[in-house]
């Protein structure tokens, strides 16, 4: 490991580590596709354990396609436990994006067995443990951060299924994100199934 990711990883872990020194069950817990006009709000529950750090954990923003994939692989190897929830655009569009953001963290955690949930910016989920928001958890948090792995790579393999079935929009490219490409493609084409009618209503 070279040095400059030795200290990227000593700033990651300023907040696990005293946890694990404790002996706290702990996870950390992130979401993806927060903001995009289609597909699925997916958010990830990760326990990490303290041995073996993973080299390239980080922000899942800070790391490219194929190092992301690479890193989904080690930590669904190496966790203790992950879990995966998801809102679908009907209930993003029932409930709006906040709660179901929440509902989807509350389906990632539900047979965790953490005493502590590290979530990303949020807090309040009623979880069967003690709860504490990090602002900018990913960036900051080791154990937020292998969530946001989880949580983006799901999303994206999704993006790109979503991709083969309704063509035309170029979803593997921008993901759903509202770029002037998926707008143009929407005025165009209309928009599809897996379309949020609460996020797109503007550009119709």
């Amino acid at each position: 490991m070279n040095k400059k990711r030795m200290e990227r990883l000593q700033v990651l872990t300023r907040t696990d580590m005293p946890l694990w020194e404790q002996g706290i069950l702990f996870a950390g817990m992130d979401e993806a596709g927060r903001g995009p006009l289609c597909g699925n709000v997916v958010t990830a529950c990760v326990i990490m354990p303290k041995e073996p750090l993973l080299e390239w954990v980080d922000d899942s923003k800070k790391l490219s396609p194929k190092r992301r994939e690479e890193m989904y692989d080690r930590i669904m190897e190496e966790a203790l436990y992950v879990g995966i929830g998801q809102a679908d655009p009907e209930e993003i569009d029932r409930v709006n994006i906040l709660q179901a953001t929440k509902n989807a963290m509350r389906r990632a955690a539900e047979n965790c067995p953490a005493s502590l949930y590290l979530i990303d910016a949020l807090q309040g989920l009623g979880l069967n443990g003690e709860e504490k928001g990090i602002i900018h958890g990913d960036a900051v948090c080791y154990s937020i951060a292998a969530a946001s792995i989880i949580a983006k790579v799901t999303r994206d393999r999704q993006m790109e299924e979503l991709d083969r079935l309704y063509p035309g929009y170029n979803f593997q490219q921008h993901k759903g994100y509202g770029t002037a490409q998926h707008i143009a493609a929407l005025k165009e084409l209309g928009p599809c199934p897996a379309h949020r009618r609460s996020f797109i209503k503007n550009f119709l």
